[in-house]
């Protein structure tokens, strides 16, 4: 009994502050470090393996429009 006592105690060491720990979130409710972020439709999202490959294709369309 005493063995399962001393496995069940917390190993942390005494100098970690548990209180000031910051617990991000995550989803829609998440804070926004100066980036905006952009919902794509899942249709449109399979078309970009990823956030540089959108960005590419916007400055192109950006470029297009300003032609024409």
């Amino acid at each position: 009994m005493k063995r399962d006592k001393l496995e069940m105690e917390d190993e942390l060491r005494s100098e970690y502050n548990l209180k000031n720990l910051r617990v991000r979130k995550l989803g829609s409710g998440r804070k926004s470090f100066g980036g905006v972020t952009v919902r794509l439709e899942p249709d449109v999202a399979e078309m970009f393996p990823d956030a540089d490959a959108v960005n590419e294709a916007l400055r192109f369309l950006i470029r297009v429009t300003r032609q024409n």
